[in-house]
């Protein structure tokens, strides 16, 4: 039997009606959020008119793309708990840290992106360079989304690959053009709970076939892994670092630090949703409402990875064989084996429309913010300056035409990648990485220069690039996910050391001109939240909910053992 008739689900006519009704839905939102868009702050920034509830939602479900469900579902499957880290320690303070110390900076300087703050804080070289940087991350990623789409479409539902991509692609754009950012976050918040529809239904269908958790676990005890699947720490299942000291500092420096820190922080994609919001407050509270979600989600991620290895035979047997592929079944393949043996039709249908509204999310979050750093930071502010709104609204709709265009290019490229995962891990380490040394350096040290930022940034990417080919090339004897760790740590020190001993030599900015830009330039009052209006309440206060989230997460921590 083909890998191609393993996979492959069986819908019937209600199946396909629900997917129908749901690219309908999509569509709708567009259409309907066309009529708020008047001026490019509206089509690229939503008019900064967004709750915090909305924000929040979309700024977590913008993170539940197509790497997250079947790389994390694949992870759970393959390495168990330990998976848990990318989200407890990967996320939670990191996002803490963006709403707590960072959005007052970003919403209060009024930067319209990423880069435009980093013009503010640095110089034009800094912005056009990180601009130039994230917008060609920003494709490659969207490209891995609709590849991971194209693939599953093909695999399900027998689409062949060059008509899914595309198909997925014009459903993205289609909204997007339509509603612009607006259009994106009212979509996300809706496909966070179709994804939702998927992962509970799935989660609790498994756990009733293999006994529920007590069943759960002696599967997993009684299996390859002899139960290590069971343990957090020191996770070196995970790593593939055999000393346990060494395990740990890799988790928590290269993921809970590093590679969290600087996707969470820095990334534009996720940053963007945050800056719609309609009051700092708001702006404020967005990654932290989002947090917890984040928190609890993976309890559906990593279950069903965990019950794949034990249900699925194939997926058993690639967890017997040390994870070498059977049939042309890999991990990757867990999450859509486990939907075809344990889910009926129905609900099958509900559970493709969640696969669908995942992959979307991940790309048009990446679609929305390309076209928001392209109009606004390359082509305002370096290109065709001086230029009518009305001008920059049709460039911002015509860049979202070509940003999908090009992923559909980026998908083929990711198709060369044996495993996404591990392709996207090593795209944050060039991207992301770097530029969280840049952003957190300049953020606390007032004498950082303008050169040693841009300077830093480049050092630090080429840094990470350098280990991720001595990885490639076994100079570095590791796993692609521990030379992703390792690639993130030297980007960040790299980044930072080039940096410092750059503004050593160059002159810094004076201090008047950095007041809002720069920590302890900055009045404490600059920096707080307003306490009135929609603002009011204790239950509003970022910090109860800062506290109330890492609270959740050391329990959750602990009660997982």
């Amino acid at each position: 039997m083909t890998s191609s008739e393993i996979l492959r689900l069986d819908p019937n006519i209600v199946d396909y009606l629900l997917v129908a009704f749901y690219f309908a839905l999509v569509l709708g939102i567009g259409y309907a959020a066309r009529r708020s868009v008047s001026s490019s702050l509206d089509f690229l920034l939503s008019g900064r008119s967004m709750p915090a509830w909305i924000t929040g939602l979309a700024f977590i479900s913008a993170n539940l793309g197509a790497i997250e469900l079947i790389g994390m579902v694949a992870n759970g499957a393959q390495y168990g708990v330990p998976t848990v880290h990318y989200y407890w320690l990967g996320a939670i303070p990191a996002m803490v840290f963006l709403g707590i110390v960072m959005m007052p900076f970003y919403y209060g300087s009024k930067a319209r992106s990423v880069p435009e703050f980093l013009l503010k804080r640095f110089n034009k070289t800094t912005q056009r360079v990180q601009a130039v940087v994230f917008a060609v991350a920003s494709i490659l990623i969207a490209g891995v989304n609709l590849f991971s789409l194209g693939l599953v479409l093909e695999a399900l539902l027998g689409w062949p690959l060059y008509v899914a991509v595309p198909v997925a692609a014009v459903v993205v754009l289609a909204y997007i053009s339509l509603g612009g950012l607006s259009a994106a976050i009212y979509t996300e918040v809706l496909q966070f709970f179709v994804i939702l529809a998927l992962l509970v239904p799935l989660t609790v269908a498994g756990l009733a076939r293999v006994g529920g958790w007590d069943g759960l676990i002696r599967g997993v005890t009684e299996g390859p892994s002899g139960g290590a699947d069971l343990d957090a720490w020191p996770g070196t299942p995970l790593t593939e670092v055999a000393n346990p000291f060494l395990s740990v500092l890799g988790i928590v420096f290269g993921l809970g630090f590093v590679l969290s820190f600087g996707y969470w922080t820095t990334n534009f994609a996720e940053v963007q949703r945050a800056l719609s919001a309609k009051s700092m407050s708001a702006a404020r509270r967005t990654p932290i409402i989002g947090a917890f979600p984040k928190a609890l989600v993976v309890l559906v991620i990593v279950t069903p990875g965990m019950i794949a290895g034990i249900l699925v035979p194939h997926i058993s047997q690639v967890k017997a064989g040390g994870g070498e592929a059977v049939d042309g079944i890999t991990y990757n393949n867990a999450l859509s084996l486990l939907m075809k043996e344990v889910l009926p039709n129905g609900i099958l249908g509900v559970a493709i429309a969640g696969l669908l509204a995942a992959f979307m999310a991940g790309m048009a979050a990446n679609i929305s913010s390309f076209n928001t750093v392209f109009t606004y930071d390359i082509w305002q502010d370096w290109v065709r300056t001086g230029r009518d709104d009305h001008y920059y609204l049709q460039v911002g709709r015509l860049v979202t035409i070509i940003g999908c265009i090009l992923a559909i290019g980026t998908a083929f490229i990711a198709s060369g990648s044996e495993n996404l995962m591990d392709y996207i891990q090593s795209l944050f380490s060039f991207f992301n990485a770097p530029l969280f040394a840049i952003f957190i350096l300049g953020l606390f040290w007032k004498r950082m220069t303008g050169p040693s930022a841009w300077i830093g940034l480049l050092s630090g990417t080429a840094a990470a690039v350098t280990i991720d080919l001595l990885v490639r090339l076994e100079v570095l004897a590791m796993s692609s996910q521990a030379g992703s760790f390792l690639g993130a740590i030297a980007a960040f020190v790299v980044g930072v050391g080039v940096a410092g001993a750059v503004s050593m030599v160059t002159a810094p900015r004076p201090e008047a001109e950095l007041t809002g830009l720069v920590w302890s330039l900055t009045p404490k009052e600059a920096r707080t939240h307003t306490t009135e209006g929609d603002d009011a309440g204790w239950y509003r206060s970022p910090a109860m909910l800062a506290v109330a989230v890492l609270v959740l997460t050391v329990v959750l921590y602990v009660v997982t053992g």
